[in-house]
């Protein structure tokens, strides 16, 4: 016994040592900030100096150099986010993550994401790759030249990354282009929508009412003289900017604001710089992976960007040739399909190979279903994302390199996916916006369901010509807004979506802005913190017509008449509020689209969406009656049943006594990191959340999950960074982003910033190499051999 207890004892002691030494190792993980490296490849000495905050503020002798060093310093802090980001990219995640993730390589893979990338940088002009390369040569040097461990996700997985390519960047903006396309998920709901109202008797023109268009009283930026699988990544986003002339503001110098949202993550996506070169100087947020500023100033013009909505994809149902599987039907008659092999690597498993067939419309992504229609029929989705002569990055660098109005839009003709507005300022005090992209142009139909392929009817005839995309330029109310609402007005010439975003968070903006004659930078910082719901006060109104008979219905009527419509964390009015909506919108259309394939559609059943239940509470009551049963129901009976339902859920979860319930308490903003998540050790130390403020609608977003695994009201999408340029004086500019600096979780730059971007802190990114001495940062330099 003695002795059995002596091997324990030892065993433990052992397992005490391993760990204390593997988390010194992986400790040296963490890069070298200061003092002198000798760095193969540069061309001139590079001077690193880090502020207190982790930003690196690079001074170099070339702009090739300052590309190549903002390589390297991207492998120090985010060499991990880069890695995920080109593997995803590439589909070739299953070849470190196992068969979990070989249905999103396979859907990479059909779509052709890879070959697109490294198309786009052979038809690259000579500037864009050389500076792709200088790049590529950074992260390598960091990569060959590191004395440390790796980031400890390479440990966990046990594998080193391959060197970097100087086409690995262009799989980033490939992702983006996918991502923020996204109409195919659209289409592919309206079918599957489709078919469950004719199985449950309802005429299919119900899903016009589902998707109502926007109003032609919504705000506009811009006055105008079961077919395919969704990978979990794909999810919607969103962005709010503004831009104010001179006359507007207090300095005579226009400002704009700028807070792109996408899915959270940890570490976030954005990653801060300053960059100075001969011809160069950058200051914003850049893309771990990517040499070019993506948002930012450049010492003479500010810019930012917001998704512009536009219907950019389409599927086409092709028809097999009964006669030969080989070939689709097309008008000028039977085609072959074009096909390529595709070996997916997986990590303990064998390889997965897959055929993908393409039609002259794209990609069959039909064929990535588990079961594959037998009707003769598949699926071909058509997108600009995946073009060969895309020239985005071109244009990013375009951007970077502009001084004026006229270079803006030089480069904005660039600019090819996603559809993207583009919002500009310079210190000459012009403003403006382009909304730029290759928008198609069909010959028929407007991109809102599935079309037929073999006919050529809604063929693409090309894409909106660049001189015709809406722009604005010094408009005479000294404001430009976009928050994703329509950009264009009922007379513009072409058709660029009919699915606008929501106008809640447009209309509370300019109501903000209209508010006073000028503004200030600081005004335009609580703006981007503001937590007012636009649609809270034009639904809740609405709502509130629900009789109510219980003292605890009336109570909690009686608390929303009062509340003023700020969905802040420490309330309970927002969450009786947003919960009350939840179970009201799945009420008005769970009858309707019921079925043995609701699982299809939960997305939908879960949050259809503010300016539907508007139409539904105004114009289109018969939604509130339940088709399931014989009697009649009114918005009024369906209103009293979901505030009961409501409060049931809401007692169930935090007690009776609802004064004491807070909105915070569920409306977490959640940060997973893609692999320690699923660790549950790592996943306490690498995973951030931190209660949050804001809600679906608020310009300060706080964008929550609606359905799955977690709280519904789990704030999982946002302003990953929010910015505010003064245009006065650039060094006068607001930054934040939502993690920290480093994706390394044994840095204290991994979470730093959380807290100050949940209050709406700011920092600014200032000072030469004088002043960054002085300063208590670090300074590394980079020296050639």
């Amino acid at each position: 016994m003695r002795i059995t207890l002596k091997i324990f004892t030892y065993m433990a002691v052992g397992f005490v040592i391993l760990g204390i030494v593997g988390y010194f190792w992986l400790k040296t993980s963490l890069p070298t900030v200061s003092g002198d490296l000798i760095v193969p490849g540069l061309e001139q000495p590079v001077s690193v100096y880090r502020d207190r905050n982790a930003v690196p503020h690079i001074f170099a002798g070339s702009k090739r150099d300052a590309y190549f060093a903002l390589g390297f310093v991207h492998a120090q802090d985010r060499l991990w986010q880069m890695e995920f980001l080109r593997r995803l990219g590439a589909g070739r995640l299953a070849e470190v993550l196992g068969p979990q993730v070989v249905r999103t390589d396979k859907f990479i893979r059909t779509l052709g994401l890879p070959r697109a990338a490294e198309e786009i940088f052979a038809n690259s002009n000579a500037d864009v790759q050389a500076a792709l390369k200088a790049y590529a040569d950074g992260v390598n040097a960091w990569l060959a030249g590191r004395s440390g461990a790796l980031p400890p996700e390479f440990a966990l997985l046990r594998y080193e990354p391959e060197p970097w390519r100087p086409a690995d960047p262009l799989l980033w903006s490939r992702l983006m282009a996918t991502r923020l396309g996204r109409n195919q998920a659209s289409e592919t709901m309206r079918l599957r929508v489709a078919e469950a109202l004719a199985e449950n008797g309802l005429p299919a023109e119900l899903i016009e009412e589902l998707w109502p268009q926007a109003g032609v009283a919504e705000p506009t930026s811009i006055a105008s003289s079961a077919l395919v699988p969704k990978p979990d990544w794909l999810q919607d986003s969103g962005s709010n900017g503004w831009v104010l002339h001179g006359d507007r503001t207090t300095t005579g110098k226009p400002i704009l604001a700028n807070d792109p949202h996408l899915r959270f993550g940890a570490p976030i996506l954005w990653y801060l710089a300053h960059i100075e070169a001969p011809g160069l100087r950058l200051t914003g947020a850049t893309v771990p992976g990517v040499p070019f500023m993506v948002l930012g100033h450049n010492g003479k013009i500010a810019w930012g960007m917001a998704n512009g909505g536009g219907d950019v994809e389409d599927i086409f149902v092709e028809t097999v040739d009964p006669n030969d599987p080989e070939k689709y039907l097309t008008p000028e008659g039977p085609q072959p399909f074009r096909k390529r092999r595709e070996i997916i690597k997986v990590k303990g498993d064998d390889p997965v190979e897959i055929t993908v067939r393409e039609t002259r419309h794209g990609p069959v992504v039909s064929d990535l279903l588990s079961t594959p229609r037998a009707d003769g029929r598949v699926a071909a989705l058509a997108t600009p994302a995946v073009r060969g002569d895309d020239s985005t990055v071109a244009a990013l660098k375009a951007i970077n390199e502009s001084k004026h109005w006229r270079d803006f839009e030089a480069a904005a003709r660039l600019f090819h996916t996603p559809h993207t507005n583009l919002f500009f300022a310079s210190t000459a005090g012009d403003v403006g916006l382009v909304s730029a992209g290759r928008i198609p142009v069909r010959k028929a139909g407007t991109g809102f369901a599935p079309v037929r392929g073999d006919d050529g009817v809604h063929d693409w005839s090309g894409f909106i010509p660049t001189e015709d995309l809406p722009r604005r330029h010094n408009p005479s109310s000294g404001w430009i807004v976009n928050a994703n609402n329509r950009v264009v007005g009922d007379d513009y010439p072409y058709l660029i979506t009919r699915d606008w975003g929501p106008p809640y968070r447009a209309e509370r903006i300019i109501e903000f802005l209209k508010k006073r004659d000028q503004h200030d930078i600081d005004a335009s910082e609580a703006l981007q913190g503001d937590t007012v719901s636009a649609a809270a006060r034009k639904l809740l109104p609405l709502m509130l017509a629900a009789p109510a008979s219980a003292a605890r219905e009336k109570e909690a009527l009686s608390a929303l008449r009062e509340w003023n419509y700020e969905m802040s964390r420490d309330r309970p009015e927002p969450l009786i509020y947003a919960t009350w909506l939840r179970h009201l919108g799945r009420e008005l259309i769970s009858d309707e689209i019921s079925g043995p394939k609701a699982r299809a559609y939960q997305r939908l059943l879960n949050r259809p969406g503010a300016r539907f239940v508007h139409t539904v509470l105004t114009v289109k009551q018969h939604w509130c009656n339940d088709i399931s049963t014989p009697e009649a129901e009114s918005c009024s009976d369906l209103l009293a049943e979901t505030l009961g339902l409501a409060l049931d859920e809401l007692e169930a979860r935090f007690g009776d006594d609802w004064s004491e319930w807070r909105w915070g308490e569920v409306h977490r903003a959640a940060f997973s990191h893609p692999v320690l998540t699923h660790s549950p050790l790592a996943a306490r130390f690498a995973n951030l959340n931190i209660e949050s403020d804001g809600g679906d609608y608020t310009v300060s977003r706080g964008m929550t999950a609606g359905q799955g695994r977690i709280s519904p009201e789990t704030h999982l999408d946002g302003a990953g960074y929010r910015a505010v340029y003064d245009l006065a004086d650039l060094d006068n500019s607001r930054f934040m982003i939502a993690t920290g600096q480093s994706g390394n979780l044994f840095s204290p730059n991994y979470d730093d910033f959380l807290e100050r971007w949940r209050d709406g802190k700011y920092i600014r990114i200032v000072g030469g190499q004088k002043f960054l001495r002085d300063g208590g940062g670090t300074l590394l330099s980079l020296k050639p051999n």
